[in-house]
């Protein structure tokens, strides 16, 4: 009896506060802009974080708010035009973005630093030293790919990232998951020189111990560019595409292939 009493009381406590909390919350509920939601409506709901804002909630306020509207890298320039003219402002196109792997280091050719028994994530391996002797290539176990809402990333049989750009949006979510920062992000609707290497070590014997596919900082692609765009910077070559033709000069010069035009 005690049971069925104690059980029919938590019962109506329970209605009670429930109807309090409605009230409550009727009372106090803050009405939202109309415009703001006119403008999540148009979005894709994707709640990717590709925009910069904590899903199309966030995006659709920071607009209404006078923010930026080609900033949803899901919807394109489709988007930008909806959320442009809800806005009555011009909208400059979104270049589409996709990422590539800046890592030839695979499982055949990156040597490894020993059998790894640890957390099988980039993260937790970088913490303890990584998977490989090169300490700036793709440790292999995914993160990237885990993060991926939109499945344009799985792992190669190498262990590196394999990205199928018809399905990325370019959202940045890899890029920002990658503790090895070597998922860069290039326009997907033009070629582009890009230099697949992430090793930043001046010696260049040691580069070629730890992988055969690194990068040996010969400046062979810097001196035979007819652009005169490529720079070593940091140890990597750097192309300056507002000068480069992707004529693929120093991608046939390159000893370790590893210039590559996209």
């Amino acid at each position: 009896m005690i049971i069925l009493i104690t059980a029919v009381f938590a019962a109506i406590l329970a209605l009670v506060l429930g109807l309090a909390l409605g009230v409550f919350q009727e009372i106090f509920k803050v009405p939202e802009d109309p415009l703001t939601g006119q403008l999540r409506e148009a979005l894709p709901g994707a709640n990717c974080g590709g925009c910069g804002f904590p899903g199309c909630d966030g995006y659709a306020a920071a607009v209404a708010a006078g923010g930026e509207v080609n900033k949803c890298t899901v919807g394109g320039n489709a988007v930008a035009e909806k959320l442009a003219e809800l806005m009555g402002v011009g909208a400059s196109a979104l270049v589409p973005m996709v990422p590539v792997c800046c890592c030839l280091g695979g499982a055949d050719i990156a040597v490894k630093r020993g059998l790894y028994t640890g957390l099988k994530t980039c993260r937790g391996a970088k913490l303890a030293g990584g998977t490989k002797l090169c300490a700036w290539g793709c440790i292999g176990f995914g993160d990237c790919a885990a993060v991926c809402k939109f499945g344009a990333l799985s792992m190669g049989k190498d262990g590196l990232p394999v990205v199928n750009w018809s399905k990325c949006t370019g959202c940045k979510a890899c890029v920002t998951e990658c503790p090895q920062a070597i998922l860069r992000l290039i326009p997907k609707d033009r070629e582009t020189t890009l230099a697949l290497c992430s090793n930043r070590s001046p010696v260049r014997a040691a580069i070629r111990k730890t992988c055969r596919a690194g990068c040996i900082k010969c400046g062979i692609c810097v001196k035979n560019c007819p652009e005169q765009c490529i720079v070593i910077d940091n140890g990597i070559p750097v192309v300056d595409y507002g000068k480069c033709t992707a004529c693929g000069t120093c991608e046939q010069k390159c000893p370790t292939r590893v210039m590559r035009v996209l």
